[in-house]
């Protein structure tokens, strides 16, 4: 059941009423012409005079979480040792979500530092070379303008959800793909696959802790501009350098805006999070 407050004030005689919904339920406050005093009628039993204190409560009442925050309590995200980025580390974890009316067809990768959430394609969507131009900046190589084409190909409610947001190579836009120390990221096992390549070195054991693992070839968003090589996720797991010329699969990655809220599901495959 709902808090109510009731407030009053001098209004010479003018009642106005205003509602309130939170998740708690329906939460009213009413102004009425006899009297300065705020009466409280929430769990504390307070009274209070100050008008500003009493909104500061129903405020803080009224505040729905955003589906970062429910994320982070409910799904049991792992904080990240180098920033404050929250991760779905482990191979059976709930972070699926239906977006672009693919039920299912995404997950989520991480919470970020500012409510956002990244997400990621579950599964390739085309393949597509790194670049055939000899762009040494991402705006300008083939595989960015790939993306950008799927992008604009997007439901009209799906791209409204998306925010221009800083990738981890230092650029910011509304699409990308995760970068292979966000999928070294994923994995539970950071003490055998954690740092420096270990990762390759026991990508086995690697692969059965990580999620992001998908038994296909996909690009990853890392580039080395002096010799026109990028690094790619092979079949195995396994994160290796190619040259841009080659046709290895492409799989999106996303920005959710950090003011939207889960309004249906649990993460889980046969019930994904519906975020609106």
């Amino acid at each position: 059941m709902g808090k109510i407050f009731y407030l009053k004030k001098n209004l010479i005689g003018f009642i106005v009423g205003a509602f309130l919904f939170g998740i708690g339920g329906v939460l009213a406050v009413t102004y009425f012409s006899s009297s300065n005093t705020i009466y409280d009628n929430s769990d504390s039993g307070m009274t209070s005079t100050n008008v500003q204190d009493a909104l500061d409560e129903l405020y803080s009442v009224c505040k729905v979480k955003k589906a970062g925050e429910q994320i982070i309590e409910n799904a049991g995200l792992t904080q990240d040792s180098y920033e404050c980025r929250y991760f779905f580390k482990g191979k059976n974890v709930n972070n699926y979500i239906t977006f672009n009316n693919e039920t299912a067809g995404w997950r989520i990768m991480s919470v970020e530092c500012d409510g956002t959430i990244k997400i990621v394609r579950n599964n390739i969507t085309t393949k597509g070379l790194y670049d055939d131009t000899g762009a040494n900046d991402w705006e300008n190589t083939t595989l960015y303008r790939t993306l950008r084409n799927y992008y604009t190909q997007l439901e009209n409610s799906s791209r409204q959800k998306v925010v221009s947001h800083a990738f981890p190579i230092g650029w910011s836009g509304y699409i990308g793909v995760p970068t292979a120390d966000e999928y070294r990221r994923t994995t539970s096992n950071d003490n055998l696959c954690g740092l420096n390549g270990k990762y390759n070195d026991n990508y086995r054991e690697c692969n059965n802790s990580n999620w992001m693992y998908i038994f296909s070839t996909w690009w990853t968003m890392d580039q080395t501009r002096s010799n026109n090589t990028a690094y790619f996720v092979n079949h195995e797991g396994i994160w290796e350098l190619t040259f841009y010329d080659v046709q290895i699969g492409v799989r999106p990655a996303m920005y959710l805006s950090s003011e939207l809220e889960i309004v249906q599901g649990d993460g889980s495959k046969s019930n994904p999070y519906v975020l609106e």
